[in-house]
């Protein structure tokens, strides 16, 4: 049922050749190619590619977001994690509005080897006046994930409800430098999710900055044989869209 939905939705959607038109332009964002280290399930000195991307039309705001990681040492792929995640938001008031995301990943080292969450729910922008920023988020849906193999124990993929929470905070320290701490909560009855993406950006010229940043990933329950916490320090070359 899930895919005839899918489908049709798609189908609607590329007969309207306005609306395909509109949907591609002006979308505002960024690119980066970065090197990181990681600790935790996997010790390894990575490359990395993501692209953050946003749209605004009128009370509407769709945000797209797409990261992987590649490490290799001694010919043998030692990370290799790909994760992509699509939000709309619409505007109630000024500072209140709702949304709807879905997010999927892979990844072939840590504790789940794939998962995705389709949720729904409200946010609150907290402070929305320069420099500072932050925007609070409230949500419900459902989650699946699918464990990683250990030893004699099998894989095990968990399918259940899910509540979410979210902040998102930036601060511009001048005209060339800001700062931003992003956090996220991933509560289901099989394991509790938490991420912390704390950093820092610097233009360089143009449209080119540089950015240091720190990720803490970590599981209230993990498969025997993995642990809970994984990290990942990063230095980032980035790209704005604008």
């Amino acid at each position: 049922m899930k895919r005839i939905l899918t489908i049709t939705a798609i189908c609607t959607l590329s007969a309207s050749p306005a609306y395909a038109g509109s949907l591609t332009q002006n979308w505002s964002g960024e690119a980066s190619l970065s090197g990181a280290r990681t600790s935790g399930n996997t010790s390894t000195t990575d490359v990395g590619l993501a692209f953050h991307l946003k749209k605004e039309a009128g009370p509407w705001a769709h945000k797209f977001d797409t990261t992987y990681d590649l490490g290799r040492a001694d010919g043998q792929d030692t990370n290799n994690r790909f994760f992509i995640a699509y939000q709309i938001d619409r505007k109630i008031n000024e500072r209140f509005y709702g949304f709807a995301t879905a997010d999927y990943f892979t990844d072939g080292f840590g504790p789940f080897k794939q998962g995705n969450y389709l949720g729904a729910g409200l946010g609150y922008q907290f402070i929305q006046s320069e420099p500072l920023q932050w925007a609070l988020e409230a949500g419900a849906g459902f989650r699946s994930q699918k464990s990683r193999e250990s030893g004699f124990i099998p894989s095990l993929r968990q399918d259940e409800f899910a509540l979410s929470g979210g902040s998102q905070f930036k601060y511009a320290l001048n005209d060339a430098v800001s700062f931003y701490n992003n956090t996220e909560i991933l509560w289901s009855d099989s394991d509790t999710y938490i991420w912390n993406d704390i950093g820092i950006t610097a233009n360089l010229s143009g449209n080119l900055a540089a950015r240091f940043s720190f990720r803490i990933d970590t599981h209230s329950n993990v498969p025997v044989g993995t642990v809970k916490t994984d990290t990942i320090t990063r230095g980032a070359l980035v790209y704005t869209l604008k």
